[in-house]
């Protein structure tokens, strides 16, 4: 297991391919992707792992609490100037401020670099943008399907 970042109760690492079973059982409940896209069948999860976590620079990194897979975090170049941050969890692990955590040490990363953060949710997602808003983020660009949020 390669850590990829930590906070006070939750771990952030690469993934493997043991994760499958996991991922799955995220992207294809239908209460979380309920802003993103329609549910993943197991041949799409399987896709989607090797395309966007298990590639040579990760987009996506798997999510553990106490132990447990409970989604992942979005970490990756949006543009040249900046990061885009984000997380997709179960929903038993919603409401208890863990995409608070993640959120300040993802923006902690990016500030390391010298990028802006970036944050891109439905408008629906209350949730997100309610983070996004408490963290300082601006709307930058708007449309009926995607939200765009930028931290200097």
């Amino acid at each position: 297991m390669k850590e990829f970042l930590r906070t006070n109760r939750l771990l952030v690492r690469l993934f493997e391919e043991r994760d499958l079973d996991d991922l799955y059982k995220l992207l294809s409940n239908p209460e979380v992707m309920m802003y993103l896209e329609p549910p993943f069948s197991k041949e799409r999860t399987k896709d989607f792992l090797f395309n966007y976590c298990l590639c040579e620079e990760p987009m996506l990194f798997a999510l553990e609490y106490e132990n447990r897979f409970i989604g992942y975090v979005i970490y990756h170049e949006f543009d040249d100037d900046s990061m885009e941050i984000g997380w997709v969890m179960m929903p038993e692990y919603w409401g208890k401020g863990f995409a608070n955590e993640l959120t300040e040490k993802l923006i902690e990363l990016t500030r390391k670099v010298n990028k802006k953060s970036i944050i891109e949710c439905d408008p629906n997602q209350v949730a997100s943008i309610k983070v996004a808003k408490k963290f300082g983020f601006k709307l930058i660009e708007e449309d009926d399907e995607l939200l765009t949020y930028e931290l200097e």
